[in-house]
């Protein structure tokens, strides 16, 4: 009898170690899949932008048509909008590490550097619609500042998806300390978080109603 419940006893443990190891691995893989995912998103965007910036520069040289610039850079917003959606989902599902933190930092940078293209487009072509930078703070928010930002994020989304290609919608985060950036910040005295900032202009720290951000648009 106490043989037995040795092997019943040593076959639970051996059951357990098997499951929860089981259970670390397939956390692991699927951690993997997800910053994988994130980093592809990211090199698609990255040939994109180098694309859009090569067209800028032809135009400049070449005299080429301001409509298939701002059509291109319209393109490239909305598809800007749809990868944050999708990288949020992804950093929600995943615990944050150092992996999921770089990946952030190298889609700031991408960010910053189409808001950079799309304010050299807009002075030379004058486009039809709003920049709408969004700084917010990524890392260690506060527990006021994460209830803000996601309400001013909730708002900023309905906005662009009702506004369409009227908005370009860029979100960054201004605290992971990228010196271009950081420069960006300083540039425009960002200066508290979250801050709308609207064609480099206007800049909304309080929200209370969607006439706060609307009487901008008109």
């Amino acid at each position: 009898m106490l043989k037995n419940q040795k092997y019943v006893f040593l076959y639970a443990l051996i059951l357990t170690l098997v499951v929860f190891n089981l259970g670390i691995f397939m956390g692991y893989m699927m951690e993997s899949s997800r910053i994988e995912k994130i980093n592809t998103l990211y090199i698609e965007a990255e040939m994109e932008l180098l694309d859009q910036i090569a067209q800028k520069d032809a135009m400049e040289t070449l005299s080429l048509n301001c409509d298939i610039l701002v059509e291109e850079n319209i393109n490239f917003g909305d598809k800007i909008f749809e990868e944050a959606l999708q990288i949020q989902k992804y950093e929600e599902a995943n615990r944050i590490n150092n992996d999921i933190i770089f990946q952030h930092k190298r889609f700031d940078l991408l960010r910053a550097l189409f808001w950079i293209n799309s304010i050299k487009i807009g002075q030379k072509c004058h486009p039809d619609y709003h920049n709408f930078v969004y700084f917010y703070q990524y890392n260690n928010p506060s527990i006021e500042q994460e209830s803000e930002q996601k309400f001013f994020s909730n708002l900023l989304r309905e906005f662009k998806e009702e506004k369409g290609s009227g908005i370009m919608l860029i979100p960054i985060a201004a605290d992971n300390d990228i010196p271009s950036i950081n420069l960006l910040t300083n540039k425009y005295n960002i200066t508290e978080l979250p801050v709308i900032l609207i064609d480099e202009k206007i800049k909304i720290t309080e929200i209370n109603s969607r006439e706060d951000i609307e009487k901008y648009l008109d």
